[in-house]
Parts: C-alpha cells; sequence; structure tokens
C-alpha cells in the first residue's frame, strides 16, 4: 500500500463518526407526522404554564398519540425517552381500540374487524418507533368511533 492510501486511512479512522440516518434526532424524524392543529393548542398550553413533559405522559397514558408527538417536540426529555411515551401512547391507543371492538361486538352481535385492523397498525407503529425508524406521514390516523 502506497504511504498516500496509508494517511487517507488513518485520517478516515481518526475523523468523528458522521450520523447515520439511524441516527436522526426525534424532531427530525417524526416532526413531519405533526398536524398543525396541535401546534397551536399545545403552544397555548405551554404559555399557560402547562409542563410538557407531565402533559405528554398524560396524553400517552389516554392513547393520544397526536397530542404526545406535540408536547414531545417542545419538551427537554432525550430521545429514547421521547421515543418511548411515543410508542406508548399507540400502545395505548391500539388496547383502547380494540376494547372499544369488543364493546361494539357484544352491542351489536357481531365482529368489527376493521377495528381489529387499527389496533394491529397502532402497535406496528409503536414497535417501529421503539426502534427509532420512521413513520410515514398519515400512518396510525385515528378511525372516528363517537
Amino acid at each position: 500500500m502506497s504511504e498516500t492510501a496509508n494517511e487517507q486511512q488513518n485520517q478516515q479512522q481518526n475523523q468523528p463518526d458522521e450520523p447515520t440516518p439511524s441516527a436522526t434526532d426525534f424532531a427530525a424524524r417524526y416532526r413531519p407526522l405533526l398536524r398543525e392543529a396541535f401546534v397551536g393548542i399545545v403552544r397555548d398550553a405551554v404559555a399557560a404554564g402547562a409542563d410538557p413533559i407531565a402533559q405528554a405522559r398524560a396524553y400517552a397514558e389516554r392513547g393520544k398519540p397526536d397530542f404526545v408527538l406535540a408536547y414531545l417536540l417542545v419538551c427537554p426529555l432525550d430521545d429514547d425517552e421521547k421515543r418511548d411515551l411515543y410508542a406508548l401512547a399507540h400502545e395505548r391507543r391500539a388496547a383502547f381500540i380494540e376494547q372499544r371492538a369488543k364493546e361494539f361486538d357484544r352491542s351489536f352481535h357481531r365482529p368489527f374487524p376493521l377495528l381489529g385492523a387499527e389496533a394491529a397498525k397502532d402497535r406496528a407503529l409503536a414497535r417501529q418507533i421503539r426502534a427509532g425508524r420512521s413513520v410515514k406521514p398519515g400512518a396510525g390516523r385515528q378511525l372516528p368511533m363517537r
């Protein structure tokens, strides 16, 4: 190997690692999923003194990933904690959807397979988020259930 090639190889080894696509931060990866309606709501709540971390945790327990994402983008948690909370919100929403499907099944005496499919999508999204992978915009949209 020539001396120049050795120098280039040593320079490459001594350079700091550049961020890989998988090391992208939470905001860059998940901000495209945020809907503008939630930005204003969260901005107003934080301006009124709401704690974004507490709000994100509360909405995660209630299975509201859109609100969780909006609060996580303005709170100072590290990215791993943000991913865990965001994934938890999807998992809780899946559990609520499955519960609602069982209630509908009992009330109307027939299965509701689309609700089961939506719950499965939310669980898959939670796994993707925990793994740090990107999610397509529009994935995991809530079905209207009144």
